[in-house]
């Protein structure tokens, strides 16, 4: 439950921040191809934080890197305020690196779900943590909304609200239980080195189908606010389309463990990639709201069903002993991608057209060869366990 409302209070910034830094880095940049570079940065910092912050929490515990998170997520918005109150980009991007740390420890909020979770329970409590992201997807875009224009500066007020919602975010963290891990006596409770746990193929195609899943929801929804205004419509309505995707992120949750309990989370991993690829066909299909709405709705659950069922699929590829290690390693995997898709998602949106609707159309393209590279991994896995008759 602690998880849960940490998910609910302080997962609220994300899309508060999705959904103005793009708009506030268009208007502090002086090259429009630069206007997700603050959302870049965001995510930047998560993958260079990822494997510290998983040691620390190895070594130290859960609470520890849940508290340097959020203490990240405040200086971050500290100083992104500053950069918007200066006019200053370079300052802007500096407060967006910072809020990286936040991201990153919010990414283990799942693993930590399970740190004493059974194995029938695992696929569970990952997607009921999960679902307090639908808390966030109310108060977030509605807080946006609130704060946005609450002063002269624009989005001033969004990156204050984000530091309220840290402070008082963070409180929940003593009441939390989550033991260190226990390790086992011997010269064998290290674990597998690094090198060794990427021979494993469940760990390899599990890090490829979490990177896809993760960055291809980030290139799209990087995207959507500068779309949305950029074709005529307001910045409450960004955030509204905002809202709905991530509210299709995270309701699923109630019922994708279960699904994975009884499907397996080979299945729903390939049923997710297959609803992100259906997210980009109806965004190419038109631009009208409605457009907007439906392809980011199929966008979150696409997310959901990729990201939940790759997360399963990892968690069961290691021992105790390798919690962090592995943990760790995903999320700077996964994190980078998403850098680079992010990276990705403005200069293909403004640079790639004459106008916004033809960005949107490189956006949504783009998916087609990283959907084909995971489906293509996933389905050689399912083979691979087919062929052989040991377990991976």
């Amino acid at each position: 439950m602690v998880l849960v409302a940490a998910q609910a209070i302080l997962g609220a910034q994300m899309p508060m921040i999705f959904v103005v830094a793009g708009l506030a880095g268009q208007s502090l940049a002086t090259n429009i191809c630069f206007a997700t570079l603050p959302i870049s940065l965001i995510v930047l910092g998560s993958m260079l934080t990822a494997t510290p912050l998983s040691n620390v929490m190895q070594r130290y515990g859960r609470k520890v890197g849940f508290f340097i998170g959020a203490a990240g997520g405040s200086i971050g918005a500290c100083v992104s305020a500053w950069g918007l109150y200066t006019a200053s980009f370079p300052i802007f991007l500096v407060g967006s690196l910072l809020t990286g740390i936040y991201l990153s420890a919010h990414g283990f909020y799942r693993f930590a779900a399970t740190d004493i979770a059974s194995d029938a329970y695992r696929p569970k409590a990952i997607s009921y943590v999960m679902a307090g992201g639908l808390l966030s997807a109310l108060i977030g875009p509605q807080l946006v909304k609130l704060t946005s224009e609450a002063f002269v500066i624009p989005f001033l007020g969004t990156y204050l609200a984000v530091v309220v919602l840290n402070v008082f975010g963070s409180l929940l963290f003593p009441l939390l239980h989550a033991p260190l891990p226990a390790k086992s006596e011997g010269p064998q409770s290290v674990g597998r080195s690094r090198t060794e746990l990427l021979k494993s193929p469940t760990i390899v195609v599990a890090m490829i189908c979490a990177m896809v899943a993760y960055a291809l929801m980030n290139l799209v929804m990087t995207s959507t606010p500068l779309a949305v205004v950029g074709c005529g419509f307001t910045t409450n309505n960004a955030a509204d389309v905002v809202s709905g995707h991530v509210l299709a992120m995270f309701a699923p949750s109630f019922f994708t463990g279960h699904l994975i309990v009884r499907f397996g989370a080979e299945r729903i991993v390939a049923t997710g990639l297959i609803i992100l690829a259906g997210a980009g066909a109806v965004a190419l299909a038109g631009v009208d709201l409605m457009n907007f709405f439906v392809a980011l709705i199929l966008l979150g659950i696409g997310w959901n069903f990729g990201f939940i069922g790759a997360t399963t699929m990892l968690t069961t590829a290691h021992s105790p002993e390798e919690r962090g290690r592995v943990q760790g390693m995903n999320d700077m995997f996964v994190f980078g991608c998403v850098t680079l898709a992010s990276l990705a998602s403005g200069g293909l949106m403004n640079c790639s057209g004459g106008d916004p609707v033809q960005g949107w159309t490189a956006v949504n393209i783009a998916m087609a060869p990283f959907l084909a590279l995971a489906g293509g991994a996933l389905f050689w896995l399912v083979l691979r366990r087919r062929d052989s008759s040991p377990a991976e």
